[in-house]
């Protein structure tokens, strides 16, 4: 378990960004199917928020929990258990998640889609053999995989949310449609934007802490603050702190995959 405190928030602007007294939020970026980097973040946090004392704690998942990674089941159950423990967790829908969940509904394109970014390993998680996996073509994949996938998982992720607001941050997967207010954003924006929010330079209703794009390292620009860093491929798993004024990161490393090496989205 590797915690690092890569940046902190020492010097006050004219118009900081703050949560309000009391509150402290930690921000989990795309944990995309590794369960080993999840639990260590989790493991983290909670000592973090251990040693900084009493505070109203909610934790919030960026999304992105599927695909990739060899263990999509498993972090869907640890999250379940997290949620159930009383952890107060909120949870974004990501693309990946999105996509899944069409599959597993029966949508035959979003199964094709789901089996080339990365959706594979996240079918063989649920029990699948790689052998059944070769040979059903897209409606016996999906069929079998409705048998496989248990309704609690089908449960919990349609209970994800769009974004979070806390204070003077804005949680989304992907970002925001530069110049439009958050109650007329849409769903496909905030799950999928990418070079239009990542190029702009406008400020925002509030400070944008977002996954979805890959940066090598934590991503801290002037109107968004981008925390996906690959852990799939990088065996980086990041978090962010807030609290006040103060911003932190919390990083769980592990093993790199090279089979995902050149994958930037």
């Amino acid at each position: 378990m590797v915690l690092k405190r890569l940046f902190s928030r020492s010097k006050r602007s004219s118009t900081p960004h703050s949560l309000p007294d009391g509150q402290r939020v930690y921000a989990v970026g795309d944990i995309h199917g590794r369960l080993d980097l999840l639990d260590r973040i989790i493991e983290s946090i909670r000592e973090d928020d251990e040693r900084r004392g009493r505070a109203n704690t909610r934790l919030i998942f960026l999304g992105d929990l599927v695909d990739r990674g060899p263990d999509s089941k498993g972090v869907i159950d640890r999250l379940i258990q997290l949620r159930n423990s009383g952890v107060v967790a909120t949870f974004l829908l990501g693309n990946h998640d999105e996509i899944f969940l069409k599959a597993l509904a029966g949508d035959i394109k979003a199964a094709r889609m789901l089996t080339r970014i990365g959706g594979r390993e996240t079918i063989l998680s649920y029990g699948m053999s790689l052998e059944e996996y070769q040979a059903y073509d897209f409606h016996e994949l999906v069929r079998v995989l409705g048998r496989l996938v248990p309704s609690g998982h089908v449960e919990f992720l349609s209970t994800f949310e769009d974004y979070a607001e806390v204070g003077d941050f804005l949680f989304v997967h992907a970002g925001v449609r530069p110049g439009i207010p958050i109650d007329e954003q849409v769903p496909t924006d905030l799950r999928w934007i990418r070079r239009e929010f990542l190029n702009s330079r406008l400020a925002h209703d509030r400070m944008v802490v977002h996954g979805h794009s890959i940066s090598d390292e934590i991503d801290v620009r002037s109107n968004r603050i981008g925390i996906d860093t690959g852990a799939f491929a990088s065996g980086r798993l990041t978090a962010l702190g807030l609290e006040g004024q103060d911003i932190w990161f919390l990083t769980a490393t592990g093993a790199v995959d090279p089979k995902w090496e050149g994958i930037t989205d």
